[in-house]
């Protein structure tokens, strides 16, 4: 009885001095910050939240300008919700705000913040990022997945077609998509298929399907634990994301040594891992076995997800505006003619299908709110000061948007694209700058 109270006094004591350090830092107030909401002491403005957190900022920068800040919890936001000021961020500021901040998420399911999308600006994230330019995103690496690519669409054209054939059929076109996209992932890292037909082991496929699916719901950046870490004492968040990430990393590890015995035995099937493994040997350092597998889960994550949305908003917007669909298959027509299928060469020809994407990524980027960067040192952003240790959030769905920018910025009009190629510099969908996505040239392939 005596050492259970003194458990909970001695829990009541850090709780105290918790509370305590959080409101000494509330009243901290820095100079010339940008614009903020009234806030409450300790949690700041996490009450104030809403989802989509996106549509939130955007109605908050109505009142408070397209520069504005929020506490949430230990932490000082500032949102940036103007094109100017994002260039700004991305050029002047560029080096000061290369870095991520230090999320749960990213401890667990970053391998300790050592992904290319979770590590600080440094060396290590410069070996990634040079890992990823030559040995995975470059030019000859994604020619060479090509026919995977073209063999992914093929069977996607084929269910579709399979299914028209029958009367009234509601047609899954998310998960349909959803499953195209992965499977074009998994078969460059891994040389297998986790949905439909010739998937080899029904029970590997389930499980990474399962742990994936939990990675995309956990591995956000908005969890209140991340913001005031007390909640981790009645959540659970902490537990929870550790225990997707030991199984993660275990299904990446098994893929992992099962490619490394296939290469002993002379049986790789040129995968991304074999490359990757074939690299090992002679700088085992620079291509260990978490580097691997941090590559592999960036890909899984970022590759996937973000193609399949993008394709499913193409999509959607073809079918809500016929006389867009019938200008692109007048152009399909004339440039590759109607016996011929599209080559992924072909693309390049059709200037119109281009300006469909750009317009559908304006509209609706698949990452409405880019990943969060932090302020290595203080410095100056709109002419507001962000102190050492800000994360920086940029709104790309409300820079899309921006009235200012674009006539009639809210209707799927392809054509701004079609003659004006400073129009498609004014899109970040996937980010800009030096933390820009690696993965970029996969996706418009893959969207193609």
């Amino acid at each position: 009885m005596e050492e259970t109270t003194i458990v909970y006094v001695s829990l009541s004591l850090i709780f105290l001095l918790l509370c305590s350090k959080l409101l000494f830092q509330s009243k901290k107030h820095p100079q010339n910050l940008p614009p903020s909401p009234p806030s409450l002491p300790i949690i700041g403005h996490l009450h104030l939240l809403r989802t989509p957190i996106y549509r939130f900022y955007h109605r908050l920068s109505q009142k408070y300008g397209p520069v504005f800040s929020l506490r949430l919890g230990s932490r000082l936001f500032v949102v940036v919700l103007s094109s100017a000021v994002a260039e700004e961020c991305f050029t002047v500021n560029d080096i000061v705000l290369a870095n991520r901040p230090k999320l749960i998420a990213g401890k667990y399911l970053g391998y300790n913040y050592t992904t290319v999308s979770t590590s600080s600006y440094g060396d290590h994230w410069r070996n990634l990022r040079r890992i990823g330019a030559i040995e995975i995103f470059s030019s000859s690496r994604l020619n060479a997945f090509a026919a995977v690519r073209k063999d992914e669409a093929r069977r996607l054209l084929v269910s579709l077609s399979r299914d028209s054939r029958r009367e009234f059929v509601k047609v899954k076109l998310k998960s349909m998509l959803n499953d195209m996209t992965f499977n074009n992932i998994m078969r460059m890292v891994a040389g297998k298929r986790y949905f439909g037909e010739e998937v080899t082991n029904e029970k590997e496929a389930r499980e990474f399907r399962e742990v994936i699916e939990g990675t995309f719901r956990n591995g956000g950046t908005g969890n209140r634990a991340d913001f005031l870490p007390v909640l981790n004492w009645f959540g659970g968040y902490e537990k929870k994301v550790k225990k997707i990430g030991k199984k993660l990393d275990g299904l990446l590890q098994k893929l992992v040594d099962e490619h490394r015995w296939m290469k002993q035995e002379n049986n790789g099937n040129g995968s991304m891992v074999d490359h990757l493994l074939n690299l090992q040997q002679s700088a085992p350092d620079y291509y260990t076995d978490e580097i691997i597998k941090g590559l592999m889960l960036v890909l899984l994550l970022a590759g996937s997800d973000t193609t399949s949305v993008t394709l499913e908003w193409t999509m959607t917007n073809l079918l809500n505006h016929p006389e867009v669909l019938k200008k692109a298959q007048a152009e399909i027509d004339t440039e590759i003619g109607q016996e011929n299928l599209i080559d992924e060469i072909d693309v390049s020809k059709l200037k119109y299908l281009q300006s469909i994407i750009l317009e559908a990524q304006r509209l609706y980027p698949a990452i409405p709110l880019l990943l969060p960067h932090v302020a290595s040192i203080d410095c100056t952003i709109g002419g507001y000061n962000v102190p050492r240790g800000t994360t920086v959030l940029m709104n790309a769905w409300s820079i899309h948007r921006d009235p200012q920018l674009w006539d009639d910025p809210t209707s799927f009009k392809p054509e701004r694209f079609e003659n004006d190629d400073s129009q498609s510099h004014k899109i970040m969908p996937f980010g800009l700058g030096m933390r820009a996505c690696p993965g970029s040239g996969l996706t418009l392939r893959v969207i193609g």
